[in-house]
Order: structure tokens, then sequence, then C-alpha cells
């Protein structure tokens, strides 16, 4: 399945960080800019303005690694998933998409609180629980997530959902103050969970074909 270039010739393209799914930039490609991308793995647009293709990073640097295409539903519009080198816009900010019009925080949560037991690390404040537990170290961060491990699996014996939500929200906030210790990220977390995922999913194909 491919774009419609017959229905028209310049396809809009959505452009997005494939790891925080944050929007980066839209612009326009063609059938031969498209085909391009399938070639070498880059984004490729074709400029209203200057009347031609253009290759993504070409003159700054600042180069997209496609990681995945999805077109919509009409088969005019696509989805682009990339690794983006440097910035996308060519102010220098990293997205084209800054000029907030109505505040709206695009962080999930779990990038939130990673980012607030960082901010805790580098810019301690005076009696922080997260700053307390940092300072006390690993064995008290551990005996901490052992000790809210616990609690979920006595409020999973409980048949109240609001216990066993507060307490897996606790569990969650700890595990999340023991990966800064170890400088492990949220985004390695879901790397690997992408891994398993794809292992998961290669395996189901397998057996599927192997049934058949």
């Amino acid at each position: 399945m491919k774009p419609d270039f017959e229905k028209q010739i310049l396809i809009p393209v959505i452009v997005q960080d494939y790891r925080t799914q944050q929007v980066l930039m839209l612009a326009y490609t063609n059938e031969e800019a498209y085909e391009k991308m399938l070639e070498t793995g880059e984004t490729w647009f074709y400029s209203r303005s200057r009347q031609k293709l253009w290759h993504k990073g070409e003159e700054s640097g600042h180069f997209q690694k496609i990681k995945g295409i999805r077109l919509d539903c009409d088969q005019d519009t696509l989805l682009i998933f990339v690794e983006q080198i440097g910035n996308a816009c060519h102010t220098g900010a990293y997205s084209c998409f800054f000029n907030e019009v109505k505040s709206f925080d695009e962080r999930d949560i779990f990038q939130a609180l990673e980012d607030m037991v960082e901010n805790r690390r580098l810019s301690p404040i005076e009696k922080s629980y997260t700053n307390y537990l940092l300072d006390q170290g690993i064995d008290k961060v551990l005996k901490k997530v052992g000790e809210e491990a616990s609690e979920v699996i006595i409020a999973s014996k409980n048949p109240d959902k609001e216990e066993l939500i507060g307490e897996m929200a606790d569990l969650l906030y700890h595990l999340f103050v023991l990966g800064n210790i170890y400088g492990v990220t949220l985004e390695e977390v879901k790397d690997k969970l992408r891994e398993r995922h794809q292992k998961s999913q290669n395996k189901k194909e397998f057996h599927t074909r192997t049934a058949d």
C-alpha cells in the first residue's frame, strides 16, 4: 500500500519523534521524494517554495532516520516516525511547534516523573522526599521498593481498586528513584519492552505460519 499520488500530487507528511511521540514538523512529499525515502531510510520532501526535492538535513546535518511509516485511511496523508539528528526546525528549535497558543504539557506522566527526580538530584530542594531518598542512598531506596511491592500485593487481596491504584503509583515512583540512582532511563526500559514485544510478535507470527 502506498500514498495515492493520482488523487493529489503532494501528500502532507506529519513527522514525529519515534521515542517521545513529539510532533516535529509538517511537510509535503511527492511520489519521487516518497520513493527516495523508501530507498534511503531518511526523509525527503518536496519544497513548495523552491519547487524542488528536499532531503531533510542535507545542508544542516539534521537528518531524520526513518523508524516507521503509516498511511491514513484515505491514502493521502503520511505519518512518519523518525530518529531526529539535531533539531527539526530551521529556527534551531527541536520541534517546529514551539509557539504556544494554549498551555499544554505534552509529556506523559512517566516522563514528567523521571524529569522531576533528575531535577531533584541536580537541584536539591529542602524537605523534598525525593532528595531524602537520594541522600539516604541505595539501601534505603531498595527497602522502600520492597515495602511498596509488598503493599501492592496486600492491596491486590482487597476488593478496593482505588487502594491498589494508589499502591501501584507509590511503587512506580520509587522505581523511578531507583532507576535514577543507577542511571537507568525510562527510554531504556521502553526500548527493552519494545524488544521483547517484537520478539513476542515474531514468535506469534512464526507459530501462525507453521500452523497454516
